[in-house]
C-alpha cells in the first residue's frame, strides 16, 4: 500500500457514524461513489487485495480486527481471592493468637512441650496456605481452559472474502481495510463497511442501535453495515472501512471502559456489593470480534452461566453449612464450659494467661469444625467436571458454548432435530426428474431434451442460486464431486454437470453486478426467485424461480411440453402433478423442487408472457410471483447418515424421545423418519404438516392453546412444512407441558437465522457448525463441529456423566462431614478434646474438597449411562440409594472410631491420649489414622451411585484418580510417620498400621451389606433436593454479565427495583465520563468530534433511533445529571 492520499482511521471512523441517504451523499461528495472509496482505500471491487505484503501493511495502519478481552486474573489474584473465605479469615486470626501465646511462659508445661508449643499454630498456617494454593491453582487452571476454549471459537470462525480475484475462507481476525466480503443470509457481519453491491439484503442491526425491526440496505437507501449486525435476508459485496477497535462496536467497548486500551478501568471501577450486573463484561463473540454480552441472543433472554444441578447443590451447600455452624458453636461453648467448670467452679482457680492459650485452642477446633462442616468442595467439584467434560466433548465434535448446557443435556427428555445434514448426510443428488411431460426416474439424455427446455434448465439452474455455490469436479476418478455452499443448489449444479452441461460460462455472462432484483429463500417465500434482462437483445426483463414443488406449483398457470413449448397448466394437472409426481419422488425419500420462470416483455409477448404496460413494481411480490412457466420438478436424495438409526434406537432406549421438525414436504419427511427408526408403523405416533399444526394448537380467536398443545406433543413424532415460528411453538409447548411428572427437557437443532428464537427457549440449543448460519451459532448452547446427530448423542451421555460424577462426590463428602463432626462434638461433650486436632481436620479437608473432586469429577462416560432413563428437572440431588450409602458407611466409620476412642487404648495396650491436649500420642494418632484410610478406602464405593457391586470396575480408566488415591496414602503414611508436633502424631507399629488396614478394608466389605439393603424400601423423606430451584450463577466462574442497560428489571420487588436503578444510574456515568474525558494517547481515545457526535454508541445505551432532525437526543443524559443533586 503506497503511502499518499489513501483513507486515514479517523476520516473512516467519522464516515462509517453516517446513516441511511446522509451516509449515501456523504461517500458521493467526498469519493465520488463507492468505486471512489474503493480507489482511495487501494483496492479491487472485483479482485479484492493481492498482495500479502500489503495485507500486513493495512493491519499495522488501520489495526487488526480483534478487540483484545480484559487480562485473565493472575495466579495471585485467585490466590487473594480463595483467602477471603471467613471461615478461613477466623482461623488464621485464631492461629494468629495461638502462635503468639505459644511464646508466652507456661509454668504447667514442660521445656519440651513449650519449646515445641508454636508449631501447631505454624502447621495451622502451613495448612491453610496449601489448601489456598490448590483452590487457586484449581480456578486458575479453570480459567485457562475457558480462555483457551474461546481460543478455540474464534479459530472457528472463518468469512468469506475475496482476494486475488478468488473467493476464500479466512479468519475473522485476519480480515483487513479494504478487503471485499460476500455477505449472505445468516452471516454476522465482521467488520464495518460500505456495500458496493446487493441483492434484497436486509440487516438485523438492534445489536447496536436498539431498533428490532429489519432495515433494509442498497446503494440509493443505506450501504453502511457494522460489525455485530446479522444478515437476515439477501446477500451482497461490502469493501471494510474499520476493524476492531476502530469499528462502531469497538468504540462502544472503549467507551465503556471494557477494551484493554482504557487503562482507567481499575480505577473507575465501581463497586457494587452482591450485583452482578454493575459492571458490564466484554467477552469475545463468535465471530472473533468482542461482544458484549447482553447483545444478539443475550438481550433476549439469554441469562448467565447457570445450573440447575448446581442450583441444588447450593441449597444443599446452605443447609449443611448452616448444620455445620451451629455443631461448631456447640463444640467450642462445650469445650469451654466444660474446662471453666471444671477449672474455675469445681478447681477454684483463678484465671490466668495460659487460659487464653487454652481458648483460643477450643475456638481452633470448633472453627476446623465448621471448615469440614460447610462443603464448598462441591461448587469445585461442578466447575472442574463440567471443564473436564467441555474439554473432552471437544473431540467428540461438541463445541460448548454456555457451561450449564453440558449438565443439562444430561437431562433431556426430548429431543427436536432437523432433518437436512443433522439424521441425513447433506450430500444432495438429483436422482429423479420430470422434464418434457415425462417423469424421469434416471438422467435424462441431454440431447433428448428441446433446446427451449434446456436453456431454460441452464437458466434456472445457474443464475437463479448464490454465486458462491460451486460444484468442483474431482482430480480423482470415482471420487465424489465437492460441494461448496448450499447443498440444494449443489445437487441442481450437479444435474447440470452430470448432463454434460457447464454453469460458470453463463454466470461470467450475466454477473451479480447485473441482476436486477434477488427475492432470497426464507421460511415464509419457501423460494428463491432471480430477475435478469432478457437475453437475445429483446427488451424485457425474465424471473427465474426455484422453490417448494407443493408451494410454487400453485402459482404456475403454464408448463413446458414434450416439444418444449409452454402449454396451460390446468387445476387438474397441478393435482395429478402434485399426487403421481411430487408424493411419488417424496414417499422415495427424495427432497422435490420445482423450477420455473416468467418473462416480462415490452412488445410481441406471447400468451405465457407479460407485456410491460408501466413500470415494474419489484417490490410487489405478489404480483411479480405469479403466471408462472414450469420448467421441470426435480427429486433429490439424502441418504440418511448410517449411524444414525443406531443412535436413535440409543436415545429412545435412554428415555429420550426424538422429533423430526423439518421444512421438507410430508411425505418426504415421514419416508425418511421411518428410515431412521423415529416412527415405528406398530407405534402410536402423529404427523403433522405446519399448517395443520397451527390449526389445532389455537381457539377460535386464534391463540395458542398449552391444552390444545398438550394433546398433541406427546404422540407427535414428526412436523412436516413447519416454519422457525413452529418450532418454536412446539419447542415452548413441551417445555411448559405439565403432563409429565418430572418435567420435559428439551434439546432442539437449528442452522437458520430464524431458529434462533427456537434455540434460545430450548433448554439446549444445538447448531450446526457447517451449514448452521452465524446467527443460529449465536443463538446456541452447543455447536456441532460435524452437523451430526450421533454427537447429540454423546452430549446426552457426557451430560449424564457429570451428574453422576457430581453425585459420587457428593455421596463421598457428606459421610466425610457426618464422621468428622460428629466426631468432634462429642469428643468435645465427652473429653473436652477432638481425637481429631485442627491440624489433621484441615489435611481431611483437603482431601476432601479439592483431592476427591479432581478425582471423582473426572470419570469418563461409558454406554451404560444410556440405559436408564433420564433424570428429569425434579430428581433429587441425593437418592435413597445414596443416603443408604451415607448413612451406612457413616455409622461403620463411627463404631469403628469410637470403639477406638473409649477402648482402642486397652485393645492396643497404649497409653490413652484422653486429657492429654498438648502433646501427641500413639491413641488419637490411631484413630486419626484410621480415619483417613476409611475415607478414602470409601472413595472407591463413592464410585458407585446405583448400587453397583464391582466399585473397581474401570478404576484403571481413570489414571486421575488412581494417581490422586496413592499420593493421599503416601502423604499419609508420610504424616503419620515424621509429622510430629506439625501434624499431632507419633509414629505407629507395623501390627497397628495393619490393624488400621483391616478396618479400613473392612469399608469395602461393609459397602457390600448396605449394598444389599433395597432402597425402595426405604422411606421417600431420605431423599434430599428434590423439587425445582432457582436457576442461579456458576460459583466460581466468571459469566458473560448481561448489559443492565438492555434488560429488563426481573426482580420487581422494591429492593431489586432500586439495585437496578442505582445500577443504571451509575453504569450512565462512567458513558458519560468516557463522553467527557476522552481517552488520551497513550492507549486510550483523544478528544475530537467523533466521539460527540457518535449516533450508535448512544442508540446502544438508550435503544432509541435518533431525532428526526437528524439531530442527537440528548435524553439519556438527564438522568445521570439529576443523581448528582
Amino acid at each position: 500500500m503506497t503511502v499518499g492520499d489513501e483513507c486515514t482511521v479517523l476520516e473512516l471512523m467519522e464516515l462509517m457514524e453516517k446513516r441511511g441517504i446522509e451516509g449515501v451523499q456523504e461517500i458521493s461528495d467526498r469519493y465520488g461513489g463507492v468505486d471512489g472509496l474503493c480507489h482511495r482505500l487501494r483496492t479491487s471491487v472485483n479482485d479484492g487485495l493481492c498482495d500479502k505484503d500489503d495485507i500486513e501493511m493495512r493491519r499495522r495502519i488501520y489495526g487488526s480486527n480483534y478487540i483484545p478481552p480484559k487480562p485473565p486474573k493472575s495466579f495471585f489474584r485467585h490466590a487473594w481471592e480463595a483467602m477471603q473465605d471467613l471461615t478461613l479469615l477466623i482461623l488464621i486470626a485464631a492461629a494468629v493468637i495461638s502462635l503468639g501465646l505459644s511464646f508466652y511462659p507456661n509454668a504447667n508445661k514442660s521445656e519440651v512441650d513449650q519449646s515445641a508449643e508454636w508449631i501447631e499454630g505454624a502447621a495451622i498456617f502451613v495448612a491453610i496456605l496449601v489448601v489456598v494454593l490448590v483452590t487457586a491453582g484449581n480456578n486458575y487452571s479453570k480459567d485457562k481452559q475457558f480462555r483457551g476454549l474461546q481460543a478455540n471459537i474464534e479459530k472457528e470462525q472463518k468469512f468469506c472474502v475475496v482476494r486475488n480475484g478468488q473467493a476464500e475462507q479466512v479468519l475473522v481476525r485476519d480480515i483487513v481495510v479494504g478487503d471485499i466480503c460476500l455477505v449472505k443470509y445468516g452471516d454476522l457481519i465482521p467488520a464495518d463497511g460500505v456495500i458496493i453491491q446487493c441483492n434484497d439484503l436486509k440487516l438485523d442491526e438492534s445489536s447496536l442501535t436498539g431498533e428490532s425491526d429489519m432495515v433494509r440496505k442498497g446503494t440509493g437507501l443505506d450501504v453502511m453495515v457494522l460489525s455485530g449486525t446479522h444478515v437476515m435476508e439477501g446477500s451482497g459485496r461490502v469493501v471494510v472501512t474499520a476493524v476492531g477497535l476502530n469499528s462502531q462496536s469497538g468504540i462502544i467497548m472503549k467507551l465503556l471502559g471494557s477494551a484493554q486500551e482504557a487503562k482507567q478501568d481499575g480505577k473507575r471501577e465501581i463497586k457494587t456489593s452482591g450485583n452482578a450486573n454493575a459492571e458490564p463484561k466484554v467477552s469475545n463473540g463468535l465471530d472473533g470480534h468482542v461482544k458484549q454480552a447482553g447483545d444478539g441472543d443475550e438481550t433476549k433472554g439469554r441469562k448467565a452461566e447457570k445450573s440447575v444441578l448446581q442450583g441444588k447443590l447450593t441449597r444443599l451447600s446452605q443447609q449443611i453449612g448452616i448444620a455445620g455452624t451451629v455443631v461448631a458453636v456447640l463444640t467450642i461453648a462445650v469445650l469451654i464450659l466444660r474446662y471453666s467448670i471444671e477449672k474455675f467452679v469445681i478447681q477454684q482457680k483463678a484465671f490466668s494467661v495460659n487460659d487464653i492459650h487454652d481458648f483460643v485452642g477450643f475456638v481452633i477446633i470448633g472453627i476446623t469444625v465448621l471448615v469440614i462442616a460447610v462443603p464448598e468442595g462441591l461448587p469445585l467439584a461442578v466447575t472442574l467436571s463440567l471443564a473436564y467434560s467441555v474439554k473432552k466433548m471437544m473431540k467428540d465434535n461438541n463445541l460448548v458454548r454456555h457451561l450449564y448446557a453440558c449438565e443439562t443435556m444430561g437431562n433431556a427428555t426430548a429431543i427436536c432435530s432437523d432433518k437436512t445434514g443433522t439424521l441425513t448426510t447433506n450430500s444432495m443428488t438429483v436422482v429423479q426428474s420430470y422434464l418434457k411431460g415425462q417423469h424421469f426416474r434416471k438422467l435424462p439424455l441431454w440431447e433428448e431434451l428441446p433446446r427451449t427446455l434446456q436453456e431454460m434448465l441452464v437458466y434456472c439452474i445457474s443464475i437463479n442460486s448464490s454465486y458462491s455455490t460451486q460444484v468442483i469436479p474431482s482430480k480423482t476418478v470415482g471420487e465424489k464431486w465437492q460441494q461448496l455452499g448450499n447443498k440444494t443448489e449443489c445437487a441442481l449444479l450437479g444435474f447440470l454437470l452430470n448432463m454434460g452441461q457447464g454453469y460458470e460460462e453463463l454466470r461470467e455472462a450475466i454477473p451479480e453486478e447485473q441482476l436486477i432484483k434477488v427475492y432470497t429463500f426464507n421460511s415464509v417465500r419457501k423460494s428463491m426467485s432471480t430477475v435478469i434482462a432478457l437475453p437475445k437483445g429483446r427488451n424485457g426483463y425474465r424471473l427465474l424461480s426455484k422453490g417448494a414443488s407443493e408451494v410454487l406449483l400453485r402459482k404456475c398457470q403454464f408448463i413446458l411440453g414434450e416439444d418444449g413449448h409452454p402449454q396451460i397448466l390446468s387445476e387438474k394437472m397441478v393435482k395429478h402433478l402434485l399426487k403421481n409426481v411430487v408424493e411419488n419422488m417424496a414417499s422415495n425419500g427424495l427432497r422435490t423442487i420445482c423450477l420455473a420462470y416468467r418473462d416480462f416483455v415490452e412488445s410481441d409477448a406471447n400468451f405465457n408472457e407479460e407485456s410491460i404496460v408501466q413500470p415494474i413494481d419489484w417490490d410487489d411480490e405478489d404480483a411479480i410471483l405469479t403466471n408462472l412457466t414450469c420448467v421441470s420438478i426435480v427429486g433429490i436424495q439424502d441418504p440418511v447418515r448410517p449411524e444414525v438409526p443406531a443412535a436413535i434406537r440409543n436415545c429412545q432406549m435412554a428415555g429420550i424421545t426424538v422429533r423430526m421438525v423439518t421444512g421438507d414436504n410430508l411425505n418426504t419427511a415421514r419416508s425418511i423418519a421411518q428410515q431412521c427408526g423415529i416412527i415405528n408403523p406398530a407405534s402410536d405416533f402423529l404427523v403433522l404438516e405446519g399448517p395443520v399444526f397451527n390449526q389445532k394448537i389455537r381457539d377460535e380467536n386464534g391463540n395458542v392453546k398449552q391444552e390444545l398443545i398438550d394433546k398433541i406433543w406427546p404422540t407427535l413424532r414428526v412436523l412436516a412444512r413447519s416454519s422457525p415460528a413452529d418450532k418454536y411453538t412446539l419447542v415452548k409447548g413441551i417445555i411448559e407441558s405439565k403432563l409429565s411428572k418430572t418435567r420435559e427437557v428439551v434439546a432442539v437443532t437449528g442452522d437458520g437465522t430464524n431458529d434462533g428464537p427456537a434455540l434460545r427457549k430450548a433448554d439446549v440449543g444445538f447448531a450446526m457448525g457447517i451449514a448452521g448460519t452465524d446467527v443460529a451459532k449465536e443463538a446456541s448452547d452447543i455447536i456441532l463441529t460435524d452437523d451430526n446427530f450421533i454427537s447429540i448423542v454423546k452430549a446426552v451421555m457426557w451430560g449424564r456423566n457429570v451428574y453422576d460424577s457430581i453425585a459420587k462426590f457428593l455421596q463421598f463428602q457428606l459421610t466425610v462431614n457426618l464422621v468428622a463432626v460428629l466426631v468432634a462434638f462429642v469428643g468435645a461433650c465427652s473429653i473436652e478434646d477432638s481425637p481429631l486436632k485442627a491440624i489433621q481436620m484441615l489435611w481431611v479437608n483437603l482431601i476432601m474438597d479439592s483431592l476427591a473432586a479432581l478425582a471423582l469429577a473426572t470419570e469418563s462416560p461409558q454406554e451404560d449411562l444410556l440405559k436408564r432413563k433420564p433424570y428429569g428437572r425434579k430428581k433429587p440431588i441425593i437418592s435413597r440409594q445414596m443416603m443408604k450409602s451415607i448413612l451406612g458407611h457413616g455409622i461403620y466409620q463411627l463404631v469403628v472410631v469410637f470403639v477406638l476412642l473409649f477402648a482402642g487404648d486397652r485393645l492396643f495396650d497404649i497409653d490413652s491420649g484422653i486429657g492429654r491436649r498438648t502433646v501427641p500420642t500413639q491413641h488419637f494418632t490411631l484413630i486419626f489414622n484410621v480415619f483417613v484410610l476409611m475415607t478414602l478406602f470409601n472413595m472407591f464405593n463413592a464410585r458407585k451411585i446405583h448400587g453397583e457391586h464391582n466399585v473397581f470396575e474401570r478404576v484403571y480408566r481413570n489414571p486421575l484418580f488412581c494417581i490422586i488415591w496413592l499420593a493421599c496414602v503416601t502423604l499419609q503414611i508420610v504424616i503419620v510417620e515424621v509429622g510430629g508436633y506439625a501434624f499431632f502424631t507419633v509414629s505407629l507399629s507395623l501390627t497397628q498400621w495393619m490393624w488400621c488396614l483391616f478396618f479400613s478394608v473392612g469399608e469395602l466389605l461393609w459397602g457390600q451389606l448396605v449394598i444389599l439393603i433395597p432402597s425402595h424400601t426405604l422411606p421417600r423423606k431420605m431423599e434430599v433436593g428434590a423439587g425445582d430451584v432457582v436457576e442461579i450463577p456458576l460459583k466460581g466462574f466468571q459469566p458473560i454479565e448481561p448489559d443492565i442497560l438492555s434488560l429488563p428489571c426481573e426482580d420487581r420487588s422494591a429492593t431489586g427495583l432500586w439495585q437496578w436503578g442505582v445500577n443504571r444510574v451509575q453504569t450512565k456515568i462512567r458513558v458519560i465520563e468516557a463522553f467527557r474525558d476522552g481517552i488520551s494517547p497513550e492507549g486510550s481515545f483523544k478528544k475530537s468530534s467523533i466521539f460527540r457526535r457518535s449516533i450508535h454508541k448512544l442508540q446502544s445505551f438508550r435503544g432509541k433511533s435518533p431525532s428526526p432532525n437528524g439531530g442527537q437526543d440528548h435524553s439519556s443524559y438527564e438522568l445521570p445529571q439529576t443523581a448528582f443533586h
